[in-house]
């Protein structure tokens, strides 16, 4: 994006002048990441705080990584809990699901991950199969998908997304890939958008019943399609009651799958954290005065160039004039 470095006019790489840094969400199968610049002064020795050197230059960044909160972990953590809710029925409703659409999982299938083996019931069977069916109801889905996370043990602490986690308050623009950009497009939106946008495409995406879906999605696979609800009520609570996005700092947040042609992935970020170790092979040039200021006194030195230049040859003129002078002053002498 043209944040770390920039030529300039010695085609010399400088550090922009005035460039702000874009924070990062990262949403993955296992977990889930944030990583920004803070506008504010960070708690003292948390663990969340690094520093980072690009390019001669030092970042102080709080990032932090949540384990079983990605896409697929998470999922299994929500039909874990309701199959936590008192039922003598075989099928199971699940509000996120699609009306029409049912699937059968076995509890080893839910209960089998390290994120949901704290969930399992008393009289576990890993062969046991179950079945969800789907009821394609938003409202529902978002109510119960917050119960994904524990958003209490914040004890209303500003400085906090969830599971008691510490975080400063979000800050400038920020880029969404992975997960957030394929379920945004899902929802048939990309880049920046406002959060009643989000909420109105993901309501009127979730009322779709299972024969519908094929029509409205350019990739139709049957793993994707079903979860797409649930992803974006697990987006909303996860951006506004986790990290605290609100109404007025949502569209700064960009849903991407690309930034420069480049495809934007984890492995990207090992690749920059890796440069810390390379040494410099000059030193950035840095200037001891604003650009701007640098600019009028480049300007003021070359109109004085300029002068100079101009009473030089005005100099020059005058005494080829004078000697010119003189020269047909002699002639008139000898002639005479």
């Amino acid at each position: 994006m043209g944040n770390f470095l920039e030529k300039n006019l010695w085609h010399m790489w400088v550090h922009p002048h005035g460039v702000d840094t874009t924070g990062a969400l990262d949403l993955g199968g296992a977990s889930t990441q944030i990583s920004f610049v803070a506008g504010e002064k960070m708690e003292p020795n948390a663990s969340d705080t690094v520093q980072v050197s690009l390019y001669g230059y030092t970042y102080t960044l709080y990032t932090h990584s949540f384990q079983c909160y990605g896409q697929n972990e998470a999922e299994k953590k929500f039909l874990a809990m309701l199959l936590q809710s008192p039922s003598t029925e075989a099928n199971i409703s699940n509000p996120c699901y699609p009306q029409g659409y049912s699937t059968a999982f076995t509890l080893g299938h839910v209960f089998g991950s390290l994120c949901t083996e704290k969930q399992r019931p008393e009289s576990y069977n890993s062969s046991k199969s179950v079945t969800f069916m789907g009821t394609g109801d938003p409202r529902l889905c978002r109510e119960k998908v917050a119960s994904v996370f524990d958003f209490n043990a914040c004890q209303e602490q500003d400085a906090c997304s969830f599971d008691g986690i510490y975080q400063p308050k979000v800050q400038g623009p920020f880029v969404a890939f992975a997960g957030f950009y394929y379920t945004a497009s899902a929802l048939n939106l990309s880049g920046s958008f406002s959060l009643t946008s989000f909420n109105d495409s993901s309501w009127d995406f979730c009322r779709h019943t299972w024969s519908e879906l094929p029509a409205l999605l350019s990739r139709f696979d049957e793993t994707y399609a079903r979860s797409y609800c649930f992803s974006a009520h697990y987006i909303y609570h996860l951006l506004v009651n986790g990290y605290k996005f609100t109404e007025e700092t949502w569209p700064q947040i960009r849903f991407e799958k690309e930034v420069g042609n480049s495809s934007i992935a984890w492995s990207l970020g090992y690749m920059l954290s890796l440069t810390n170790q390379i040494p410099a092979g000059s030193p950035l040039i840095h200037l001891p005065i604003q650009p701007p200021v640098f600019m009028g006194v480049l300007a003021f030195f070359t109109a004085i160039a300029l002068l100079c230049l101009a009473f030089l040859l005005y100099l020059c003129s005058s005494f080829r004039t004078k000697e010119r002078s003189e020269n047909a002053f002699d002639q008139a002498v000898d002639s005479d």
